[in-house]
């Protein structure tokens, strides 16, 4: 099984950053409870950078990102996410060395 990954940088419009994060608790909920594909999605505040926020995305394969994509949850984030953020930079990852989780959660 390949991992696959993704590294998102969300530059927010100003004053957007508490209910973009609000946006965020809701959906990484429905990730939590619904994905056991996502080994990770870990959402990062930039220190001395109010309006950005970084997205570390691990999965199981391409399969399981492709079935994150397919959830409701996403899908209400990704209709929504254009309120709050003014720039979106995406780079997708293929995880070739460290230590990566290698199961899916049962």
């Amino acid at each position: 099984m390949t991992n696959y990954g993704l590294f998102v940088r969300f530059t927010l419009r100003d004053g957007a950053g508490e209910a973009f994060d609000a946006l965020m608790q809701e959906t990484t909920a429905g990730i939590r409870a619904h994905e056991p594909g996502t080994l990770v999605y870990a959402c990062h505040e930039v220190e001395g950078a109010p309006n950005e926020r970084i997205f570390f995305e691990i999965y199981a394969d391409h399969d399981a990102f492709e079935e994150h994509e397919r959830q409701p949850h996403t899908r209400h984030f990704l209709s929504e996410r254009d309120k709050y953020v003014e720039k979106t930079e995406v780079d997708r990852l293929q995880p070739y060395a460290g230590k990566y989780p290698t199961e899916v959660e049962k």
